[in-house]
């Protein structure tokens, strides 16, 4: 793995050239990038645990001449790099990685095994491009550092742990982060994209990401032997009910054109073919993007939950509204969006920048949203085009979250860097 110090040095002396572009500097530093990326993707480590993850991005912003904090919301990174009068602006990061074994074959792919709190063991890997994210931020910084006649204000790097369970943004902001440093006028993030070719920039204006929640339902019945049904209350047939009952929330409550997403993701009762259990418990992720739209689900959940079991007789079911694991939707500022618009497209070349759809999944960069800073992810294709048009082609893509799934990195952090760091300098120009 390469040293911060030496890696930030060789990067620093070579930026020498004034008028390097973002674009020319990426392309002749991308070799040394894919080392540090390659790096940590080797080392993941899960949500919570992103301890040595941290120090190293610590350690790279140090050398880079950044004020740097570390420990704030458990493992948050707060690097400031001060360039004269300006706007403050924010790039993030996330640090964390998934219980997943990988299974890409690469030959840097993770070996990283941990026992988990119910003593079984996991593999640990970088299945969501977090490892890119967070090389892409270093490649940033890098080339800020180096060309410093090129911009002015303030730049406040953040690498966030905990994104994969909800829970980072929450920390860091709860730790004071918009109080113990300077709030910033506005935020750039930016995230892989599986199902997108490298070398293209993805972006939408307004909601992208949505609301997530977790549900937990107990539906109390009366057990009893399975040959005499008519002597309890049966659990697993008011789950079944249930889970029906459940889908026409979106069916038939939402308006037609209103996302909504309502999933049943586990189920537990019973121990016996011939028993029938007291209880039967449900967990549920419920998806949305505005507020009227998440409370009429969770609204709807508790009422028909209610009223399963009050049909059948039984008691009052227990729910459970995670509010530890509520992520809230992901707007993105139109305005800013629309001034950072133009820099993608001369970065990378208009023909690669496209609107991308809407979807379904969650992000906690949102919370810097709702703390009032205006902010813009955008997503950064990650699949090298033919191996893309290959996968299309059996209809069989590797998402997010697979363990199968790798980006292409040196097309990929080349362009991340490029896009990125052009909307930086438009963003902070230097004074005259």
């Amino acid at each position: 793995m390469l040293r911060p110090s030496l890696c930030c040095m060789l990067f620093i002396c070579s930026s020498v050239a004034r008028a390097e572009t973002p674009a020319t500097w990426a392309r002749s530093h991308v070799g040394e990038l894919v080392e540090i990326y390659q790096a940590f993707h080797r080392a993941p480590e899960l949500s919570g645990h992103e301890e040595q993850t941290a120090a190293r991005f610590a350690e790279f912003l140090r050398q880079l001449g950044c004020d740097v904090t570390t420990g704030l919301g458990k493992h948050g990174v707060v690097g400031i790099l001060k360039n004269g009068a300006g706007p403050t602006l924010m790039l993030r990061t996330d640090l964390d990685a998934l219980p997943v074994k990988e299974r890409t074959g690469l030959v840097y792919a993770s070996q990283v095994e941990v026992e988990k709190p119910d003593g079984t063991m996991t593999g640990v890997m970088h299945a969501c491009g977090h490892d890119i994210h967070i090389t892409n931020l270093i490649g940033v910084a890098q080339y800020l550092a180096g060309h410093k006649s090129q911009w002015s204000g303030t730049i406040m790097f953040i690498g966030q742990p905990a994104e994969e369970t909800g829970e980072g943004a929450k920390g860091m902001l709860d730790d004071g982060l918009f109080k113990k440093f300077p709030k910033p006028d506005m935020a750039l993030a930016l995230h892989v994209d599986a199902l997108l070719g490298a070398g293209k920039i993805g972006y939408r204006p307004g909601y992208t990401l949505a609301n997530v929640d977790s549900v937990d339902i107990t539906l109390h019945g009366r057990g009893g032997h399975g040959a005499s049904p008519n002597s309890t209350i049966d659990p697993i047939v008011m789950a079944a009910q249930l889970i029906v009952s459940l889908q026409t929330l979106v069916s038939r409550e939402l308006d037609p054109v209103t996302p909504g997403v309502v999933t049943v993701g586990s189920i537990h009762a019973g121990t016996k073919h011939n028993v029938i259990p007291d209880d039967c418990r449900l967990q549920l992720t419920v998806r949305s993007y505005g507020d009227d739209v998440r409370k009429t689900l969770l609204e709807g959940i508790k009422r028909k939950a209610q009223a399963v079991a009050q049909g059948a007789g039984a008691k009052v079911p227990t729910i459970v509204i995670r509010d530890d694991e509520f992520t809230p939707a992901l707007f993105n500022n139109e305005e800013l969006v629309k001034r950072v618009l133009p820099s993608l497209m001369s970065a990378v070349g208009e023909e690669n920048v496209v609107l991308s759809e809407p979807a379904m999944g969650g992000e906690d960069f949102s919370r810097y949203g709702r703390a009032g800073v205006p902010v813009f992810m955008f997503r950064l294709g990650s699949v090298e085009p033919k191996r893309l048009a290959g996968y299309e082609r059996t209809g069989d893509i590797p998402s997010l979250h697979s363990a199968i799934y790798y980006p292409d990195a040196e097309l990929t952090l080349q362009t991340g860097v490029t896009a990125m760091a052009t909307a930086v300098l438009d963003l902070l120009p230097p004074k005259s």
